[in-house]
């Protein structure tokens, strides 16, 4: 399948968006491509927000966040503690905390949840992250769980074989208070990243998200 190359050099930084409902999502949807963005150009600044975890949990957000952002520019890593599972009850707090982002980035892309996650906190991350940045390049990822919701993705970005072990890597060591969790496994992670490296010919593995606004300007057009 031919690509098309997305965020190509320019003048200054990189700027990138990371949004998780909870500690591990940004990693789980997206931790691959972070990974490959970096290892392609290092002059990237990330905003990285977890909205919800408890102490342990943090501490668990912050080393994995280490991990996967090393060799970045720059990085702010916010993890914030709202009320998990209530997080349409307590929308409004949510949404101050977005204008207060607005405000401090105005980021080239933005990584946020499926808009047709079955998980309420992860709707509602969605929605507001619409509400925030109306003009700019947003990506939804997928979080593979019980509720079945995994649907049809149009964008994919293939990874190395050594990429994909990275993710998994990081992701098993870095939530050991994950691991009593049927679902939260290697050969989980590894198994939908083949399945999306299937559906868009990669050489193996690939994440997918979904793209609902993509604005294309061709050279010599204005």
């Amino acid at each position: 399948m031919n690509a098309i190359h997305l965020l190509s050099r320019r003048g200054g930084p990189l700027r990138i968006v990371c949004l998780g409902a909870h500690s591990d999502d940004i990693e789980i949807g997206c931790g691959g491509t972070l990974l490959e963005l970096i290892s392609w150009r290092r002059d990237i600044e990330f905003v990285w927000v977890v909205f919800s975890a408890a102490p342990n949990r943090a501490q668990e957000a912050q080393a994995s966040a280490a991990r996967f952002l090393k060799g970045a520019k720059h990085k702010q890593v916010f993890v914030k503690n709202f009320r998990e599972s209530y997080f349409p009850f307590v929308g409004a707090a949510i949404k101050d905390f977005f204008e207060d982002l607005k405000q401090r980035t105005s980021p080239d892309l933005v990584f946020t949840h499926y808009r047709h996650d079955r998980h309420q906190d992860h709707r509602t991350i969605s929605d507001l992250t619409w509400n925030t940045w109306r003009s700019h390049l947003i990506l939804e990822y997928e979080i593979l769980k019980y509720d079945g919701d995994l649907g049809s993705p149009n964008l994919f970005v293939p990874l190395s074989r050594n990429l994909c072990e990275r993710k998994v890597k990081y992701l098993c060591e870095c939530f050991q208070t994950q691991s009593n969790k049927g679902w939260f496994t290697a050969d989980t992670f590894r198994a939908l990243l083949r399945l999306r490296g299937v559906e868009c010919a990669a050489e193996k593995y690939a994440e997918a998200f979904y793209c609902r606004k993509l604005v294309c300007s061709f050279l010599g057009k204005r």
